[in-house]
Parts: C-alpha cells; structure tokens; sequence
C-alpha cells in the first residue's frame, strides 16, 4: 500500500506533485527509547518533522526487539521511521556541549528519561530554554515530574496495574476470574505519546504567536486515568448494579460482536434476527428493562447465531442496520477494506526487506500524514548532522569519533 500522492496519479496517470508535510521545517530533538516517547515523535516524523534521535551507543533497547530479520527489528523500524540517528556518549562533557549548541537550531526537544536524568545531564528544560527561548520541550514520564512517586520506574505494565485499568477489566470480566488479566498490548505507551503529540502541537502554535516555548510534562498515569471515564466516575458514584457488556456471540464457525446501542439499533436487531417480537416483549421494551434482563437477551443472540456462519450472522446485522463485526486477527483485520481503501499501511524497507507500518490514523486535504520509508541505521545520520547543522570540519568529526564522543554504526 502507497501513500495518496501514488494513489493518485495512478487514478489520473499524471504524477501528482508530492504534497508537503504540515511540519515541513520543524526540527525535533528526539531523547526517547523504548514505545512512548518514540511512538510521539514518529507522529511528528510522519507530518514531515526531521526528528533526530539521539541515542546512546548501544541504542535503542527497542532494536534488539523481534520480530527482527538479518538482525534488524520491524518493532524498531515502526516507531522510528522517518528519523534520524544521532548516537553521543552523554557521559562525555564534549556530547553535551554539542547537544547544547544544536538546541538553538531546533524547535522541539522529547525525552522519556525517569524524571532527574536530563537535570543531571545539563540538558533540563530551564537550562535549554534560556539557550532557546521557543523551544517546545516535552517529558514524559510515568507519574509526572514532581511528587513522591516521580522517580518512580514505570514501565506500561506497571501503569495498567497502578491505574485501576487493570482491576477494571478483571471487574468486566465473567465466570471464575480470580486475579487481573495478562496484556501484552502497551495501552499506556501509546495513548501517553498521543497525548504528548497533541500537546506539542499546542504549545508550537503557542510559541508561533507569542515567541515563547513551554514544558509539557506527560504523566501516564494520568493519561490512563483519563482513559477510564465511566471508571473513574462510578468508583464516586457507584452504580446499583454492573453495567451491563456485549459479550461475544457464538455462531457456528465463530464470535461476532453485535452492539445494539440505541432504541433503534435494538428495534432493528429485533427486525434483522427475524424476532420482531421481542420489541414487545416486557423485557426488552426500555433499554432499562433490557439491563435488567440482559443474560436473556445473550442467549437469544446465540440461540440465533448457532445455526449460521459468523460471515452470514454479520451480513444480516449490517443489511439491517445493527453495529456489529465478526472478530478478526490483526492479519486479517489488515487487509479489511477500511484499511485498504484508506491506504492505512505504508510499505518501507529498512535494509533487510520490505514491510508494512501503519500510517497515522488521521489525513489531511492539502498536506500529507504517512510513514516516511526511511529507518536510521545507529549513529548512521550523526556526522552528516553534525557537519550541517553545527558546521563541524571532517577533521572534528572525526576527532569526535576518535574520543568515543560520536558513535557510527552504520
């Protein structure tokens, strides 16, 4: 899958000219590791950002990671594509100073640090702003900044647990359950470096009107909290009874799930299942008559599905109107329709074979929003930086390398 502009000249078959990013000339000093902060700044690479990421000389954590092929990890290659590789020894005094002078010559600066680590290094937000006063700097951290739990290490696993997000989904869960579910997805790192994508954007637009940069201070924890918002308000206001879930439906080669949401969608499962009856009937008539006797209502919907194919059970809920959908695997949900239609996988090659990442989820009319094919070898992108943005000699740069202060790897 391509991006528009090849879509589109293939449709009209004259090129099209490429369209820019919306943060074409925006430069992004990138201190992350790991999901959170790296999945930010793809973002911003994705809007046509140069994101130099700086890494110490053993990397990333995250390109040791499989799945890996010749040695190289599509993990890695998916949160940094379309950035570059920067690789210092920050222990070395020579590292920070360089880290110093290319501050005035960016516009945003990310780390995911424990909180302490940048003050130490001399490349906290107070030091960096005074080199550069609209400078956007972003931490994210798991408990925020300041307060007794700051130096905390958190990882998401962590942050799901600490949360509550955890123990509410253990709540949801039926049947003998006795102890909080296994997550391998990392909700926390995810939904922390959107967040903290959105919040840069903000404070760029502030430093654009007033000359002024900001510190964005990202908690995840509050992040997964602001997650769970009927959580967090029936654990104020408890509710008399468990909220009532749309649970699996079982066909006969499979699940689906089907959502009657409104009056409506009920109204016309009703229709569609060919039980019309059941808008009538005293325990289905109001959506509060249906909470109370929602388990009745389960079965009905597998008494239904059991003598047909989950493919055929979904065909009749869409024709009738009701929210519903199979359940799918990610290899299957990646070639759905949606997806392909709306090209939200980019194919790129890291040097060991092509692959797809999936583009951002959001599109705009006039700019692009897609994976840029690129993926930084370690250290690759660090003496081409260091001679355009600082004016370094081949001479230094290589002295540099020499010190062990610069590290290429690539």
């Amino acid at each position: 899958m391509s991006n528009s502009n090849t879509a589109d000249a293939s449709k009209t078959g004259t090129p099209t000219k490429p369209k820019p990013g919306i943060l074409d000339g925006i430069r992004v000093l990138d201190f992350t590791a790991m999901m959170s902060g790296p999945y930010c700044t793809r973002l911003m690479a994705d809007l046509g950002a140069e994101v130099i990421k700086v890494e110490p000389p053993e990397g990333d954590h995250i390109r040791m990671r499989p799945p890996r092929r010749e040695g190289r990890s599509t993990y890695f290659a998916q949160l940094n594509a379309g950035k570059k590789s920067l690789s210092l020894d920050l222990k070395k005094p020579e590292a920070i100073a360089l880290v110093h002078d290319m501050v005035a010559q960016c516009d945003v600066l990310v780390e995911n640090y424990r909180p302490g680590v940048m003050k130490r290094l001399g490349l906290d937000y107070d030091t960096l702003c005074a080199l550069n006063p609209k400078l956007v700097y972003c931490s994210i951290s798991g408990f925020g900044q300041q307060g007794a739990w700051s130096g905390r290490s958190a990882y998401a696993p962590v942050l799901h647990a600490a949360s509550g997000y955890d123990m509410a989904n253990l709540d949801y869960q039926e049947g003998d359950v006795e102890r909080p579910l296994k997550n391998g997805i990392f909700v926390a790192d995810v939904l922390g470096g959107s967040l903290a994508f959105g919040a840069i954007q903000s404070a760029l637009f502030r430093a654009a009107r007033t000359g002024e940069g900001d510190h964005v201070d990202l908690s995840l924890m509050d992040a997964m909290l602001g997650l769970l918002v009927y959580e967090c308000q029936e654990a104020q206001f408890p509710a008399e009874r468990r909220r009532p879930l749309y649970r699996p439906t079982k066909a006969k080669d499979g699940f689906l799930l089907i959502a009657p949401v409104s009056q409506n969608n009920f109204e016309a499962l009703a229709h569609g299942t060919g039980h019309p009856e059941w808008i009538t009937d005293p325990r289905f008539f109001t959506s509060q008559e249906r909470e109370h006797h929602w388990g009745q209502l389960m079965q009905l919907l597998d008494d239904w599905a059991a003598s047909r194919t989950a493919a055929e059970c979904e065909a009749e809920m869409n024709a009738a109107g009701v929210p519903c959908s199979r359940y799918f695997t990610v290899r299957e949900a990646m070639k759905l329709p949606p997806l392909v239609e709306r090209q939200a996988f980019q194919t790129i090659d890291d040097g060991a074979g092509a692959f797809q990442v999936p583009n951002p989820a959001f599109r705009f009319a006039h700019t692009a929003a897609h994976a840029r094919g690129s993926v930084p070898m370690l250290g690759g992108d660090g003496p081409a930086l260091l001679g355009s943005l600082l004016g370094l000699s081949a001479e230094r740069i290589s002295a540099l390398r020499e010190s062990r202060t610069l590290h290429v790897n690539g």
